[in-house]
């Protein structure tokens, strides 16, 4: 899969807040940077996108706009906006560093401001 197919299955799976099916975009090996800390493998990747999935981005609850997206070989970048249930997010910024058609580093950053 080329990053662009990646990005695409990353987006549309995230949008479904299917944790299962957003999990197959990454490996064991897989890690995703935040403001808190570094998320490392598919075990933990899944926990964190359940734990997104029931929350802030839970299905339904909330509207997400792209702003852009950006692509350079194995490399995808996207800025969004959203407005959720319990926040505005007026800013967030995700890379995505993929090899073999996985993502092998994503990282994420996002203002928050709940209501």
């Amino acid at each position: 899969m080329d990053t662009k197919a990646l990005l695409e299955h990353h987006l549309e799976a995230f949008l479904a807040g299917d944790s299962e099916e957003i999990i197959k975009d990454y490996t064991d090996e897989s890690i995703l940077i935040t403001a808190d800390g570094v998320i490392r493998g598919r075990k933990a990747l899944q926990e964190a996108f359940s734990s997104f999935f029931s929350g802030l981005f839970k299905p339904g609850t909330y509207e997400i706009t792209m702003d852009a997206s950006h692509i350079e070989g194995d490399v995808a970048y996207v800025v969004w906006h959203a407005s959720c249930g319990s926040a505005e997010v007026p800013l967030g910024t995700d890379t995505l560093i993929c090899r073999n058609g996985k993502i092998a580093t994503q990282t994420f950053a996002a203002k928050i401001d709940p209501k």
